[in-house]
């Protein structure tokens, strides 16, 4: 499954609520952000190897409301059953690929 853009606050909760029985792996990310663009194709990589899981991508400065307590990017956050069950920051991408192996299905 490609990687979801996030539109804005309303659409971030929707896809939560819409997913809330699944695996969630969310990518608060901005445009100016060095760390972010790096990881971003692995991120890509790794929403296709796995189709059941559910990957967002957040910008910052689009979606204020979702990503007002995000300190640092990129912020990898996951969720399963609506629960976050995870969150690291920064450009990884030894610990992106772990934490996916780990929750993803």
């Amino acid at each position: 499954m490609p990687v979801i853009h996030v539109e804005s606050d309303d659409h971030f909760k929707t896809l939560l609520e819409e997913n809330k029985n699944k695996v969630v792996v969310i990518d608060f990310t901005a445009s100016w952000c060095g760390p972010c663009k790096f990881i971003a194709p692995l991120y890509e990589e790794l929403a296709n190897s796995h189709p059941n899981t559910v990957f967002l991508k957040v910008d910052v400065d689009e979606c204020t409301g979702a990503a007002n307590d995000v300190e640092a990017m990129p912020t990898f956050r996951f969720f399963v059953n609506g629960e976050k069950v995870a969150e690291f920051t920064g450009g990884n991408e030894s610990k992106l690929k772990e934490y996916v192996e780990k929750y993803a299905v």
